[in-house]
């Protein structure tokens, strides 16, 4: 069984090979995630910049909610992780149910009620005319996708805990190649606009959230959904709190500060707009495998943490980062150029100053991007020994600190204008890096709470 070799791999096999047969499918699976994105950028491209501006401004928004409720998954993952590592089979398959309830129940709640304060929200942001009507339209719609992403969502979760990140990546790629035929299809052909770039979003995750679904109750892994045998159970869902909501609070407080960076950014003018998130999107591909290896060391701590292996855990994580900063740091080099940022951010949008500032900000944050790969692996080493409150705190401070306290002072004091948002990102990315591994110097992250709840719990059975 696939499962049980994967186990085996990372619990006792050549560390690189884990990493790598972890690491590699994610990323592909990561860059298939931006592209639902990048599709609808390049697609809203050629529409007009107000379309793409409505988009940038209510995208972190989004992600305040899906990050919120994406603290039940990671929380998931992590606990399956210690459960398949400490050969506890049957509870990993009872925390894969408490997990589906949990998610799914949230986003259909969290769904139907952003789709009714959308307006209130896209006033507060700050949008006026056509702004705000492109902005409440795709925002609405688009909302709408929280249970089919959550499914999928659920769907990678499980079976990257289990050391397969194959299956979740052939997965999405159905997904990608249907937004890719349906965008230019309702968006151009259909005339549907921003409409169509959020329908378009929605079908092409529907379909795969209907197959995991499917695939999730077939008994052919370690672990797969058996709802007939649903029943909470106390213990686990304590420790789903106390894993997902440092993760919940974190990820939607961090996209609140995106939020709320945005309107920062709104005030230099659409075009400002336009570039900080054409930015961010290609930056989002240069960290790919950053990413992608964070990912991997999660899990390998996980299981390693689980079967009580933690020089086996470290040494992955050290491994980890070592390859990930290297990576960033020469293709940071490279894509840091000028000529080369241009020629990208180019793609996507055909206006000579969004061109200008876009590249600007690029080659800005490739060039400190190698900071990612040191942050990035430690951020897995944190979420997967369960010590998701430490990646809470840091990726708190790192935007509500560091960023907005350098971009008082660049604004203020230094006079850059809008470049005082490029360089608040990599000040606060590298000081937020370093924080995280001086915290990892100390050893707190072999204190696993999991495996003494778990303990206590079967003492008192004894008892």
């Amino acid at each position: 069984m696939a499962e049980k070799q994967n186990r085996d791999l990372i619990l006792s096999g050549n560390m690189v090979s884990a990493i790598l047969s972890i690491a590699v499918p994610v990323v592909i699976n990561s860059f298939l995630q931006t592209m639902y994105n990048l599709t609808d950028t390049y697609w809203l491209g050629k529409l007009g910049t107000e379309e793409l501006a409505a988009i940038n401004l209510v995208t972190p928004l989004q992600n305040i909610v899906v990050n919120f409720g994406t603290g039940i998954t990671v929380a998931g993952s992590v606990l399956i992780a210690q459960y398949i590592g400490a050969r506890q089979d049957e509870d990993a398959k009872s925390m894969a149910n408490q997990i589906f309830a949990c998610a799914m129940i949230f986003s259909v709640v969290c769904a139907a009620f952003c789709c009714l304060a959308t307006p209130a929200i896209v006033s507060w942001l700050g949008a006026d005319g056509v702004t705000w009507d492109y902005s409440r339209t795709y925002m609405q719609l688009v909302i709408l996708d929280m249970p089919f992403l959550y499914m999928v969502n659920i769907y990678a979760a499980i079976h990257q805990a289990q050391g397969d990140t194959v299956r979740p990546m052939f997965l999405n790629l159905l997904g990608i190649s249907l937004n890719m035929l349906l965008d230019p299809l309702m968006m151009v052909v259909l005339h549907w606009g921003v409409a169509g770039a959020a329908l378009a979003t929605i079908t092409a995750k529907a379909v795969p959230a209907v197959i995991a679904f499917v695939l999730l109750h077939r008994k052919s892994g370690l672990v797969y959904l058996k709802l007939s045998a649903l029943k909470f159970e106390k213990e686990k869902l304590k420790n789903i709190l106390v894993i997902g909501l440092p993760t919940a609070v974190g990820g939607s407080t961090l996209q609140l500060g995106f939020l709320l960076m945005s309107k920062n950014v709104f005030k230099y003018g659409t075009q400002a707009m336009v570039a900080y998130g054409i930015g961010n999107k290609v930056n989002g591909l240069i960290s790919l495998p950053s990413n992608g290896i964070g990912s991997a060391v999660s899990t390998i701590v996980g299981q390693n943490v689980g079967a009580k292996q933690l020089g086996r855990a470290e040494k992955g994580y050290k491994l980890s980062m070592k390859i990930s900063v290297v990576f960033l740091f020469a293709g940071g080099m490279i894509l840091s150029r000028m000529p080369i940022s241009t020629a990208i951010v180019g793609i996507f949008s055909e206006d000579a100053e969004v061109v200008r500032m876009a590249a600007d900000f690029l080659s800005v944050m490739a060039f400190w991007c190698f900071t990612n790969g040191m942050y990035n692996s430690t951020i897995g080493l944190f979420q997967g020994s369960g010590h998701t409150e430490v990646t809470m705190l840091v990726e708190v401070s790192r935007l509500w600190i560091f960023r907005f306290a350098t971009l008082f002072v660049c604004e203020t004091f230094l006079g850059m204008g809008v470049r005082s948002i490029w360089y608040s990102v990599v000040v606060s990315n590298g000081i937020s890096a370093v924080i995280l591994y001086v915290v990892y110097r100390t050893g707190y992250w072999k204190r696993s709470r999991i495996k003494k709840q778990k303990e206590q719990t079967r003492q008192k059975v004894k008892k």
